[in-house]
């Protein structure tokens, strides 16, 4: 069966194809390049795929008349925290309008299943750690409204047209394939682990600590880091629980065990054999001091088995990743 890949050529997302594709699918993969690479997509996955944008009704129309696409995966939205509250246009124009006219378009061609890349930004602070799906969704920025609203749309779809949907919550996402074919690679960057290896390989002078004054062990940040595999692994599980005729669902991905700050650059160091320069600063406000989610219901449901939960062996992949990319 073939399935439809949106940003398939950005981090997640190529993750994901490349995982479908070892499962056996046959994937088309649509990106408009925004953030996503095409040596990916061209030299690695080696994957058909169609250059441009979801908001584009006309060739999503051209797509899915051309193709039989009997699923969507739909990876493709800004997901910048802080430029969303800069620009919270451009995330509701893509993330919400975007899906809007994709799931518009596979309504029209009886296209009647859909995994969703969402987020934890959904949650909002939270008030239990750690974070069930059952938590209230109350984001704080236009990135997590922007994902909620998708969320909200596809429950009103599968009333009304019959889209049934797996909705994955993630947290950090983090690592890259073990065999440093694919990883991460953003621009602009502001994620920790790419930060602290850019920092080893000299790119940068210094990495920072936002704040070392959390209630927390060391006072720094916690966060829930899920290696990118694991989470590539958990969408092919997503597309056959669907496939299988089951309900609905929305699903947290995590590792289920909280990393600080602190932790991920001592980790990183010992893993590079570099010391790395380290400034603390200010807190950035909105930073809770503990993010981390409970993925029981995916184990529980879906079968998932995370294989890389170990930080070393996630900051082991990234920093082969980063070696090979920027080295």
């Amino acid at each position: 069966m073939k399935v439809l890949v949106t940003g398939g050529g950005g981090y997640i997302g190529s993750h994901c194809v490349l995982a479908l594709q070892e499962r056996g699918y046959d994937v088309l993969v649509i990106d408009n390049l925004v953030y996503g690479h095409r040596d990916f997509l061209t030299d690695v996955l080696r994957v058909n795929w169609v250059q441009g944008d979801i908001n584009d009704r006309a060739l999503l129309a051209e797509i899915f008349t051309t193709y039989k696409i009997s699923a969507v995966l739909h990876f493709a939205a800004y997901a910048y925290v802080g430029e969303s509250v800069q620009f919270p246009a451009k995330y509701y124009r893509n993330n919400v309008g975007g899906s809007l006219t994709l799931l518009e378009a596979m309504v029209a061609h009886s296209v009647p299943y859909f995994i969703f890349s969402s987020t934890c930004a959904t949650y909002g602070i939270p008030q239990v750690i750690p974070i069930p799906e059952t938590h209230p969704q109350q984001p704080i920025n236009p990135y997590g409204k922007s994902k909620l609203m998708v969320e909200e749309m596809l429950a009103d779809f599968e009333q009304a047209y019959g889209i049934r949907s797996v909705i994955f919550r993630y947290f950090n996402a983090a690592g890259a394939d073990p065999q440093a074919r694919l990883g991460e690679d953003h621009n602009p960057e502001t994620h920790l682990i790419p930060l602290v290896f850019y920092t080893a390989l000299g790119k940068r002078s210094a990495i920072s600590i936002y704040g070392k004054d959390y209630p927390t062990p060391d006072g720094t940040c916690i966060r829930d880091y899920i290696h990118v595999m694991d989470l590539a692994t958990a969408h092919v599980l997503g597309l056959e629980y669907l496939l299988g005729g089951n309900p609905s669902a929305a699903f947290n991905l995590g590792n289920g065990n909280g990393f600080s700050v602190q932790q991920v650059i001592d980790c990183a160091q010992i893993v590079c054999g570099r010391q790395l320069k380290v400034i603390v600063t200010d807190r950035r406000p909105g930073d809770p001091p503990i993010l981390v989610g409970s993925s029981e219901r995916a184990r529980a449901i879906l079968g998932w088995q995370p294989r890389y939960c170990a930080l070393e062996q996630i900051l082991t992949d990234a920093w082969r990743w980063h070696q090979k990319r920027h080295g």
